[in-house]
């Protein structure tokens, strides 16, 4: 799949859930920040995981400037959770419309801005999105 499939598959998701170590599509990579700007507007429902860096911290603050969001809303569309070693060698993936039967997961490089996308069978895809629910769920105490 490439970066420009992948953006026509996030304009037509009503909700959009992604674990990023860095948070750099949504902040830093002007295709997709257009893509959430639209979509924003348009009341497609983001859900982020992050980890609590001093980095992703410097974006959620750009994320929110750039958006126009609320405290709230940035309390409601994030959750973040300590830290690990491990984080440089994640990557970013996204899953669209979680809750769905259309569900589709993807990844790519956290930080590159290339034509690389992985996109992941039905079956991993589903079990993401459960996997992505119950930690949501585990730490937020709501559904995503």
């Amino acid at each position: 799949m490439t970066i420009k499939q992948l953006i026509k598959l996030e304009d037509k998701a009503k909700q959009v859930w992604v674990i990023s170590p860095e948070l750099h599509f949504d902040t830093e990579n002007k295709d997709f920040t257009e893509i959430v700007s639209v979509n924003l507007g348009e009341k497609t429902k983001y859900r982020y995981i992050v980890p609590g860096t001093s980095r992703v911290e410097k974006n959620i603050a750009i994320y929110q400037k750039k958006y126009n969001l609320s405290a709230e809303e940035i309390r409601t569309n994030f959750l973040i959770l300590p830290a690990n070693d491990f984080n440089p060698f994640i990557t970013e993936t996204a899953i669209y419309n979680g809750g769905g039967k259309d569900c589709v997961a993807v990844a790519a490089p956290a930080h590159e801005d290339n034509n690389l996308v992985i996109k992941y069978e039905t079956k991993t895809a589903k079990g993401m999105a459960k996997h992505f629910r119950a930690l949501w769920k585990k730490y937020k105490r709501t559904n995503p």
